[in-house]
């Protein structure tokens, strides 16, 4: 869709589907909940919605976890809109008896919601198969999206293979094109297939008709494309060659992780994007232009470069950018570091007196007659460590051991600087000539490599944005080259501004950035689902004094409490920002009033990152939105805490 306020500065709002609630409506926000949602934005004075991803991501609550970069999530489905629901009212009755068993306040229960919906759908399929096999719309649908086939198919194997992920299935681990029409055209399985397409057809009926709604109200919609994909999707099963599954892709160490994260999703393998003609990128983004009109590019670091990790290894520790800076033997020969010495930077020595014989026979092999040891060829991360049934502690030892050195191999003869090579034990060893020249090397290498980001960040987010009339918003959170903000700035592609994070780092006392230097092409939050809210950082972390001295310096005193008056002075002061977008979260919204806000703002955020349970990404307002759309306090007050 076009992006229908190019140039205008806007406020938004920002809700997970999953989390909205209305009269009258289930224990999980659906598709049809944005309508409303929506009207009730344009009454707090918005020009823009936003929502997390809403793929399938099948047993999983994360949203960017999907099953297929494709399909719709069956969860958000009203099944009682479907033209097929009067065929089962049992069905309906199950879903009805589900929803009554909803606690007030709860986030909702991911899983089992999950079934429930899947029951009722299957059962509203059930009733009406014979006609839902004979209906021409539902054959142009399959006709007209090739990847509905495969996502089907992906399905039933998975069903069939009781829900392992695909490298485990015993058979059909690696299909063509061929293959996988074969597979659909199987007259055992087509019954279950088409249930899988025909929920796809209803999902995209109801999301394309809320999100057209949205549209006529004059909003912007926007959507999310997380940028990784899980390996136990349609996607990486089907498209191999576009996947490098010999490597993970994640974060390196920092202030929040000192062991950095290592999401666990295969990387590209950009070459062969390429030759493809990007065509895999190119129909997800005609995919959501059929529903947004702007939407976010998660983490587009990663599309300059990305942090790469050995698919052995358990965190982000020991990873390398790739592409990113590399040195090799003969680099490091001409300054004087022989092979051994190559050895002793690349690979982690263990002293004798550190591990017991036991430990040493299981795990290591002996340099000829010297007490040092290194690693088994067979150990290729820390997740072999973890398989060697060792006591938790001595498997710890082991794995700090295993990331302590100061080059990492990265192929025949190169190496990257590991993220935190200074604090090797074997960088410590060396003379500070030796250090000065290795930091020397790295450092050019740093430049050159930035190049190439630059050079391959501005032709891959070129390629997006000329794929569709949508608005792209890039997620530019974390260590960002200086190549970054400057390809985004050329293209025209608004970047994100945390507030709380907005430091000047490089000054004393790294004081927070004025809001008057944020450039007019970004979008401000307040808070986004992967942090605390306002309120929760407010009250539960450190910096409100500096905070509110440096954006709200008409509050006199600062309190412990972001109470609601407090809230809305510090929302108006942040909508001021230069940012072409400002977007508040829901929750932050909902803390401008006494009578909406929750006990506990630390229970309102969406995720909480590196951790997987039934907390994250289950959200859920607790007024509903007509409660809403009827206080006229809360709205005026809202609508003025925001207004740009």
């Amino acid at each position: 869709m076009q992006y229908p306020a190019t140039g205008k500065r806007l406020f938004g709002v920002s809700v997970p589907v999953g989390s909205l609630r209305t009269t009258g409506g289930w224990r999980v926000g659906e598709y049809p909940d944005l309508v409303p949602f929506a009207q009730l934005c344009v009454k707090l004075g918005a020009g823009l919605v936003q929502i997390l991803p809403v793929n399938d991501t099948g047993s999983q609550s994360s949203p960017y976890s999907a099953l297929s970069a494709f399909a719709l999530h069956p969860l958000y489905i009203r099944v009682a809109d479907l033209p097929e629901a009067a065929k089962a009212p049992k069905a309906l009755a199950a879903l009805e008896t589900f929803a009554a068993g909803a606690v007030p306040g709860e986030r909702f229960p991911y899983g089992t919601a999950m079934d429930a919906k899947l029951a009722a759908l299957r059962a509203v399929y059930d009733a009406s198969q014979k006609a839902i096999a004979a209906d021409k719309a539902l054959k142009a649908f399959i006709t007209e999206r090739p990847w509905v086939k495969t996502y089907a198919v992906f399905k039933r194997l998975k069903a069939t293979y009781g829900e392992q992920a695909w490298p485990h299935w015993p058979g059909h681990r690696d299909p063509g094109k061929a293959d996988i029409e074969a597979l659909w055209n199987e007259p055992a399985a087509a019954t279950e297939q088409l249930f899988h397409a025909w929920t796809q057809f209803r999902a995209d009926e109801q999301f394309a008709r809320a999100a057209r709604a949205v549209a006529d109200l004059g909003l912007a919609l926007l959507g999310d494309i997380p940028i990784l994909m899980n390996e136990d999707s349609a996607d990486v099963w089907a498209d191999r060659a576009f996947f490098d599954a010999s490597s993970r892709a994640g974060a390196p160490p920092d202030m929040y992780s000192s062991s950095g994260q290592n999401w666990g999703f295969p990387i590209y393998d950009w070459d062969e994007m390429a030759k493809g003609g990007y065509s895999f990128w190119r129909a997800r983004i005609a995919e959501a232009d059929r529903y947004y009109s702007a939407y976010r590019i998660d983490h587009v670091l990663g599309f300059f470069r990305i942090w790469a990790l050995g698919n052995r290894e358990e965190t982000g520790s020991l990873g390398r950018y790739m592409p990113g800076p590399l040195v090799d033997l003969d680099e490091l020969a001409a300054l004087g570091f022989s092979p051994d010495r190559v050895r002793w930077l690349s690979e982690p020595h263990v002293g004798g007196s550190e591990i017991s014989s036991e430990v040493a026979a299981l795990a290591f092999d002996r340099i000829g007659n010297e007490e040092l040891f290194l690693f088994k060829r067979t150990i290729q991360g820390e997740a072999d460590i973890s398989a060697l049934g060792l006591d938790h502690g001595t498997a710890e030892f082991l794995k700090e051991r295993w990331r302590d050195r100061a080059l990492l191999a990265a192929g025949a003869g190169l190496f990257a600087p590991t993220w935190l090579y200074r604090e090797s034990r074997a960088w410590k060893s060396l003379s500070d000539g030796e250090k000065h020249m290795l930091e020397e090397l790295f450092t050019r290498r740093a430049a050159e490599a930035e190049l190439g980001w630059e050079k391959r960040g501005r032709g891959l987010l070129s390629m997006l944005k000329s794929a569709s009339t949508m608005m792209p918003c890039a997620e530019d959170l974390g260590a960002v080259p200086d190549c970054v903000p400057r390809v985004l700035e050329e293209l025209g592609i608004p970047g994100l501004r945390v507030p709380r994070w907005m430091r000047q780092w490089d000054e004393p006392g790294q004081p927070f950035t004025p809001l008057s230097e944020y450039s007019v092409l970004s979008a401000c939050t307040p808070s986004v689902h992967d942090t605390s809210t306002l309120r929760g950082w407010w009250e539960l972390e450190e910096g409100r004094n500096e905070f509110a001295a440096a954006y709200c310096p008409s509050l006199k005193k600062v309190p412990e409490r972001l109470d609601a008056a407090t809230g809305a002075v510090v929302l108006k002061a942040l909508a001021k920002a230069p940012s072409l977008l400002f977007v508040a979260q829901l929750q932050d919204l909902l803390d401008l009033s006494d009578r909406f806000r929750s006990a506990d703002p630390g229970l309102d955020r969406v995720n909480v990152p590196g951790i997987v349970d039934g907390f994250n990404w289950t959200w859920r307002m607790v007024p509903v939105l007509e409660t809403l759309d009827s206080d006229a306090v809360w709205v005026e007050g809202t609508k003025k805490a925001c207004k740009r």
